[in-house]
């Protein structure tokens, strides 16, 4: 009986949610952004030996909105904290929802009983598939634990009970395909850009996420139980590095869903390509989280390497991607003006363009630079494999004598 209240609970929300999702979203313009730090106050989040969730998350958040504040002046961004107090969850989803926001992003850190775990994951609103996603929710939902009446917020869930998540079943979120966008846009950004290690985009039923009426994600930065990752969390440099990844993240999602609203309208999307979402690559957990900053490094031992052998070796090559955009461009146009050598490839719904052909690590990295001073400040180095992208660390360990 006591089931079937919450299911017809659960259920008088999501008929509530759907005519106000239709009814407050044009997607036509990507023009407010709502950043969610999340914990915060007398929820302290995950506990690293040195640090508390809910410190970390605030510096990443208040960094990501002053990038996309600074670099996008027509986009609102809105806060749901920017200071060290609680928010219930459920007020979380109210301030997006009665700002009318285009996009939820909840910004947080993992931990987990094992000390050997790392990397990043985004999360999606959806029933989760796995224990590992079940009980990350369920880390993130206890924090409606903290609030003085949460069985009348939240409808009777019991966020520690198991079957609690199968109404999730009776869930579809009618933003799942943006919010998927998204949330692969934030993991290439974390793998490429900043050279974390890639757990992928997964699905879970949390909270702050089913009540929001709007696409949204919510981004694990890392893993605090893990004592090198925690460090890299708790380092400006980090911070830093995360909060620029997610802006980038955002940019992108910005110009391919206004793009394809814009082809759409105007009917030029009707022979579009399409590609379907990148599945991220599967990655081994060593425990040791990777301590590559800078996606383009330099590598001594591949410079001592002659053209020619590098080149054989399974045919890896270094290419400098500086442009990407939702519409193919002649390898000519006058936006690559001074850029030689110029290539396409697709990737994430997005056409991305490189230059340069390079046997060495090194070569690309001094490539790189050039490139950033003809004013392609976002450059950076990838690798491909027989004409297929990989990650750096594959490359290298294809070119290594």
């Amino acid at each position: 009986m006591k089931r079937s209240g919450l299911n017809f609970g659960i259920l008088c929300l999501i008929l509530f949610i759907y005519p106000a999702a239709f009814a407050q979203n044009n997607l036509t313009r990507i023009d407010r952004v709502v950043i969610d730090a999340g914990h915060g106050g007398e929820d302290p989040g995950a506990l690293g030996k040195h640090c508390r969730e809910k410190d970390i998350v605030l510096a990443i958040a208040m960094k990501t909105g002053e990038y996309i504040e600074k670099n996008m002046p027509d986009v609102n961004v809105i806060y749901t904290r920017k200071s060290d107090v609680f928010i219930e969850l459920y007020k979380r989803a109210q301030i997006a929802n009665e700002s009318h926001a285009d996009l939820f992003i909840s910004i947080h850190c993992n931990a987990n009983p094992r000390t050997t775990p790392y990397g990043a994951e985004t999360y999606v609103m959806g029933l989760h598939k796995s224990e590992d996603n079940l009980e990350v929710a369920k880390l993130e939902n206890a924090a409606i634990l903290l609030e003085s009446d949460y069985t009348a917020n939240y409808e009777g869930f019991d966020p520690n009970s198991d079957e609690a998540y199968i109404v999730f079943n009776m869930y579809q979120n009618i933003f799942l395909e943006q919010s998927l966008a998204m949330a692969v846009n934030v993991q290439d950004q974390f793998r490429e850009r900043v050279g974390r290690n890639d757990r992928g985009v997964k699905q879970a039923g949390f909270l702050v996420l089913y009540r929001t009426t709007m696409p949204g994600v919510l981004v694990e930065t890392g893993f605090l139980s893990n004592a090198e990752e925690e460090h890299y969390l708790m380092s400006e440099e980090g911070q830093v590095y995360l909060a620029s990844a997610i802006y980038r993240a955002f940019r992108d999602y910005k110009n391919k869903m206004e793009s394809s609203v814009s082809d759409l309208l105007s009917g030029a999307g009707k022979n579009r390509e399409t590609t379907d979402l990148p599945k991220a690559p599967s990655e081994k957990t060593t425990g040791k989280p990777d301590k590559s900053l800078n996606p383009a490094p330099s590598d001594k031992q591949a410079a001592k390497t002659s053209d020619a052998q590098a080149a054989s070796r399974d045919n890896v090559f270094f290419r400098v991607q500086f442009y990407s955009s939702s519409k193919k461009l002649p390898l000519n146009s006058k936006l690559f003006k001074g850029i030689q050598d110029v290539r396409e490839y697709s990737h994430g719904g997005l056409y991305k363009y490189t230059a340069g052909n390079e046997s060495t690590l090194e070569k690309a990295s001094s490539l790189c630079k050039t490139i950033r001073s003809k004013g392609f400040n976002d450059a950076f180095v990838v690798a491909f494999q027989n004409e297929m992208r990989i990650t750096l660390d594959q490359a290298k360990q294809a070119v290594r004598p």
